[in-house]
């Protein structure tokens, strides 16, 4: 098949349409997170969460925070691997999962980790037991019969419990049922999980790729390997060339030739559309990294800085932090990669206001 040749602004707008960042917004939270099919889970909230922030930045001020705890509750979502999922979707993973308990350890780590695995196979049907008995429960709540320690230079050393039920997720035979706060409680898979028919294991690869090329708009066929979700999409969509990017590409169908419409945006630093740097760079000449792990003096736009999207464009970084208790969103400063027009200011300033509403507070500048 002749692939397709865009130029620049029509992979921009592919990529900021296919993650429903323009000006149509979507209308519930359900459907947006099965489109984008994930909401990552992360614990910093500078700003607000990070699974929060991605969905406001899709529904604005109508969607709540208790909107994602009540989905979470009926198990409309599921947690799985530190991503909110739609429920359905974990019959996709599921092959996965059960494959896992018997593929072969190659790298010196995978051996590692299935030694220690095998070597605390009585810790491992203890919490099963336990599981059974009176889950769910927190980690804290399961006694660590664990023979061998788990030895790291990291902070999980000695983490015993943890990190079984962790590898016991990745086996299919305990889930997230839920949280307190930010400890999860664990319980048996099979009670957390729908009882849907398990998606076999090559069609359900070929299915998360194309559900994943269908969020993306366009990506690389091959890209470098990352945990938990990819950034590539193998050979699913139709072959493209890009315009002053070397390299090939995979483009959703359905995207070519749709009618775009942009406005202003604020990302969260793990949105989906600026996830892969890569590509980020690429197909935007957006440089942008994450400095809330840099010491102050060395970070260029800030401990937690918002990617800014501006029609087809990422035109700078938002330097802001919630203070909830003076009440007030600190904007320290708004970094413009060029200079922006006054319609591009006025649309940034109205999403600052519009975020500030949202978490209830007021702006506060220098």
């Amino acid at each position: 098949m002749t692939a397709h040749q865009l130029s620049a602004a029509d992979a921009r707008r592919i990529a900021v349409r296919a993650q429903l960042l323009g000006r149509e917004r979507p209308t519930g939270l359900l459907d947006l997170v099965r489109h984008l099919t994930l909401l990552q889970i992360d614990p910093t909230a500078a700003v607000a969460p990070n699974a929060d922030l991605v969905a406001w930045s899709r529904l604005g001020p109508g969607y709540a925070p208790a909107d994602l705890v009540a989905a979470l509750e009926k198990r409309s979502l599921v947690e799985l691997w530190a991503r909110i999922r739609p429920a359905e979707d974990i019959a996709l993973y599921r092959a996965e999962m059960l494959e896992s308990r018997d593929r072969p350890a190659v790298t010196d780590w995978q051996k590692r980790h299935r030694g220690w695995i095998e070597a605390n196979d009585g810790c491992r049907r203890d919490i099963l037991a336990r599981l059974a008995a009176e889950g769910p429960l927190p980690s804290r709540a399961i006694p660590d019969t664990c023979a061998v320690p788990w030895k790291s230079t990291g902070w999980t050393n000695d983490q015993n419990v943890i990190r079984l039920l962790d590898s016991m997720s990745v086996r299919g035979e305990v889930a997230v049922a839920g949280r307190v706060g930010r400890d999860r409680l664990w319980d048996l898979a099979e009670r957390v999980w729908p009882d849907d028919p398990m998606v076999p294991l090559a069609e359900a690869a070929r299915r998360r790729d194309e559900r994943r090329l269908r969020a993306l708009g366009i990506a690389r066929a091959t890209s470098t390997k990352v945990p938990i979700e990819p950034y590539d999409v193998g050979a699913i969509g139709e072959p493209a060339v890009v315009e002053g990017v070397k390299g090939k590409w995979r483009v959703d169908p359905e995207q070519l030739g749709q009618p775009f419409t942009g406005r202003a945006a604020l990302l969260s630093p793990f949105d989906r559309l600026i996830h892969d740097r890569k590509r980020t760079l690429e197909l935007f000449g957006f440089d942008y990294s994450l400095e809330m792990y840099k010491p102050a003096d060395k970070r260029r736009w800030g401990y937690y800085a918002l990617p800014i999207v501006h029609g087809d464009q990422l035109v700078g970084k938002l330097d802001a932090t919630a203070d909830r208790k003076a009440g007030v969103l600190r904007v320290d400063a708004v970094h413009q990669d060029e200079p922006f027009t006054e319609e591009a200011t006025a649309a940034v300033d109205g999403e600052i206001a519009s975020l500030a509403s949202w978490l209830g507070l007021e702006v506060r500048r220098p």
